[in-house]
């Protein structure tokens, strides 16, 4: 009984009592509570908080709340719009652009474009304008709604010599100009800051390149240094932007930096809409080192950075966010242990929705982050290629229940190993791009451990050389494609050369094949040949293969070593196809010089669906492939749980 009384008054008395949660109204209220560092909670009333710098978070213990309607901004409200009369315009333009001055506004940086695109460094965009929630176009020739798609057509290079190799490499002399196609738009009174996009010379690899000079009546441009990776090739796509002349449309805008002017076409009336400009060029949260820690509940909007960077700590949760219109990724986690994005709708980012990196390759210590029941789409709206839904690098991560739909290029893009990718849905994804997959990882042996399971893939799009659902790119090898719904994607499963793939128990329905299988790694042409002699002995190199824990992980990784001593390249062994259903489509395409273990698989057999017109492709009771061996795939565990 004496201890029992002592424990009531230890509770009661002695214990330090749990820090009461803080409820702000404004920005200074935020930041002063932040600033403290002492409090568990804070609690974000509803409204608009417009932020200036970033928040940073280093405190352990701590929550971030937002009730509901809290919103975080890194841009500014727009007012004070009036008729432009700008002599520039296109008279039929002039009667419906508007003007507002954004230095009487306070707002006097706005950032510049940059260089942005396949492998260019992700840096805070320039400042953006978002009409009711949505982006608005800088303005440009052809318009998105013109006739091919609003793309303009290389009609030549201004060096007809071909690229050195079939990945479009220069090396020697650079290409930097090209004539164009076809209509040429009206003269404009200067080029400067005018940029183009395009996909100059592959369907995968996309870069904006500043104008240093334009030849209207030969249909000539030449780009500024550094220009593009690739040289220009006839028949690409491309568009001019940031021209003022160019504002012809409802919804186009353009900034004119020098006098601090914003010019806009609204596509609905300005005076009772949401007009913001983004300004901050950094995140608008930052947590850096931290441990417990809890943020939900707001929306993040507007930044020219990304919306939330993590970097080191542990067990930083991000969970119910709403993350939108912002110039760079949704979310960035670097290094830490056990961070999850759960529950978030990220949608309208310039670059990634999700990024998680971490855990350290050499060792294979896993770093343990999870992207949970999130909604991503519409993602990679500037940087159009290798910025992906989710992209995961490191070791150890898990990607699961989410739904990704909406991109130009990739849903899921890996590097690393013993990473898990389950329980998602993906559909029209790969929209705008070529010779990509809905979910990527290649040309590296080492990459190993990789399991993808259990996922609904469905409706993929892609253009010049198609897109793949699951593509095993460059000789990606150790993978495992297990219990997989595939419907109407181009080409499912794609093993480009690689090894010890297991494709078991996957469902393709209306494929064009179901898998692939190629022999590149022993092409005996140079760019095969380089690719495995070199840059994937490298990597080989690079992690010590043939010692722990790589080798005691990955055996198999022992069965590389004589092709590579024999220099001939390296064949596509180990891989394995086994009780898979096809219905329609064609189910295999296996190459000269592939081979595979290819065995109970069921080919337009009669899978007895549920509701195959309704989209419920569980099998029914009485199918035969579920008599013979087939593994129910857990369809109601697909997505995003219900909340």
């Amino acid at each position: 009984m004496f201890h029992l009384v002592l424990l009531v008054f230890f509770l009661l008395y002695a214990a330090p009592a749990a820090a009461e949660a803080v409820r702000v109204r404004d920005v200074d209220g935020l930041m002063r509570a932040l600033a403290n560092g002492k409090t568990g909670a804070i609690v974000v009333a509803r409204g608009d908080y417009p932020l200036g710098r970033t928040l940073r978070i280093s405190t352990s213990g701590f929550t971030l709340r937002g009730e509901a309607g809290a919103r975080l901004l890194g841009g500014r409200l727009l007012k004070g719009f009036r008729p432009a009369r700008e002599e520039r315009l296109k008279p039929e333009a002039r009667p419906h652009v508007l003007v507002v001055d954004l230095k009487r506004q306070g707002i006097v940086e706005y950032g510049r474009l940059r260089r942005r695109g396949f492998v260019s460094p992700v840096q805070p965009a320039h400042s953006e304008l978002f009409f009711n929630g949505k982006r608005m176009t800088l303005a440009r020739w052809p318009n998105a709604d013109a006739p091919d798609g609003g793309w303009a057509r290389i009609a030549a290079p201004a060096d007809p010599d071909p690229p050195d190799d079939e990945h479009g490499q220069r090396h020697g002399r650079l290409d930097y100009g090209f004539y164009f196609q076809g209509e040429r738009p009206a003269p404009w009174r200067s080029i400067e800051d005018v940029w183009v996009h395009g996909f100059w010379s592959w369907d995968w690899a996309n870069s904006y390149e500043a104008v240093a000079e334009y030849d209207r009546e030969r249909g000539f441009v030449k780009t500024r240094s550094p220009h593009g990776l690739y040289g220009f090739r006839a028949g690409q796509r491309f568009y001019f932007l940031n021209v003022l002349e160019e504002l012809d449309q409802p919804g186009e805008y353009y900034v004119d930096a020098a006098r601090g002017l914003l010019y806009f076409w609204p596509p609905a009336p300005v005076d009772s809409a949401e007009v913001i400009l983004s300004t901050l060029a950094e995140p608008l949260i930052e947590v850096a080192g931290a441990r417990d820690v809890t943020i939900e509940g707001l929306t993040l909007e507007a930044t020219r950075g990304t919306a939330v960077e993590v970097a080191g700590g542990e067990r930083v949760r991000l969970a119910n966010l709403t993350i939108r219109n912002v110039g760079n990724h949704g979310v960035h986690v670097q290094g830490g242990l056990s961070h999850s994005v759960d529950g978030c709708e990220i949608y309208q980012t310039g670059d990634a929705g999700i990024v998680l990196e971490g855990g350290d390759r050499p060792t294979l210590s896993p770093a343990g982050h999870a992207a949970l029941n999130n909604r991503i789409h519409h993602i990679a709206e500037w940087s159009k290629t290798y910025q992906a839904g989710i992209r995961i690098a490191g070791v150890g991560h898990r990607v699961a229940h989410n739904l990704i739909h909406d991109a130009p290029h990739t849903a899921i893009l890996l590097n690393g190993n013993d990473h898990v990718i389950e329980c998602n849905e993906i559909h029209h994804v790969c929209l705008e791009t070529g010779d990509v997959g809905a979910f990527y990882m290649g040309r590296d042996y080492t990459e190993r451990g990789i399991e993808i399971r259990h996922n609904y893939f469905h409706h993929t799009g892609g253009i010049g050389m198609g897109s793949m659902a699951v593509y095993l790119d460059d000789c990606a090898s150790g993978a495992t494609v297990f219990g997989n719904v595939f419907y109407r994607t181009p080409r499912a499963v794609f093993i480009g050369g690689g090894r010890d793939n297991l494709v078991e128990n996957n469902l393709f329905i209306d494929c064009e094949p179901a898998v692939h299988i190629d022999a590149r790694g022993i092409d005996p042409r140079p760019v095969w040949q380089n690719m495995v002699n070199r840059t994937m002995r490298a990597r080989l190199e690079a992690m010590r293969w043939l010692e722990p824990p790589y080798i005691t992980r990955y055996p198999a990784l022992r069965s590389l070593l004589p092709h590579l001593e024999a220099g001939r390249g390296v064949p596509p062994e180990g891989n394995i196809v086994r009780r898979n259903i096809c219905i329609r489509g064609k189910f295999l395409d296996l190459r000269k010089g592939a081979s595979a273990v290819i065995e109970s698989n069921w080919i337009d057999a009669g899978a007895y669906f549920v509701d195959e017109a309704g989209g419920d492709f569980r099998l029914r009771p009485d199918s035969p492939a579920l008599a013979e061996g087939f593994v129910p795939i857990p369809w109601e565990k697909i997505g995003p749980a219900r909340r």
